[in-house]
């Protein structure tokens, strides 16, 4: 009996083998895919954060009566050296307000899949009317 039971051992451990492998196989590329989107989705937050910022900052350079630049240059100068480039500003002025829609674009992990997605924000603040 005892010799069978050997046999059977055997026959178990050689059918069990290449499973970690392949369990691996499976699983890793799953994790990837996971990882990159939640990346993905941090430097999505991040351009949305980044957007509020510089509108906010353009904004107030808009508001008021003699700025040393444009909200345009304004709006730049708040954004990370790496949205800079690419993001463009509207600025609005009406008779008591100034309203500017930042516009940044979404930067991807895989080039070509986000293309034309951007992180859209809007700032306003009143005119800063210095009487004299």
């Amino acid at each position: 009996m005892p010799a069978t039971h050997r046999s059977r051992e055997k026959c178990k451990k050689s059918d069990d083998r290449g499973q970690t492998v392949l369990e691996y196989v499976g699983v890793v590329p799953m994790l990837i895919v996971i990882g990159l989107l939640v990346v993905q989705l941090g430097l999505a937050a991040f351009a949305v954060q980044q957007a509020g910022t510089a509108s906010r900052a353009a904004a107030r350079m808009a508001s008021y009566d003699n700025p040393d630049r444009t909200c345009q240059q304004a709006g730049h100068d708040a954004l990370s050296s790496s949205l800079s480039g690419r993001a463009s500003f509207d600025c609005q002025r009406g008779s008591d307000e100034v309203t500017v829609t930042a516009k940044v674009p979404i930067p991807s992990l895989i080039p070509g899949l986000l293309d034309g997605f951007e992180a859209k924000r809007r700032a306003t603040m009143p005119i800063d009317r210095i009487d004299r």
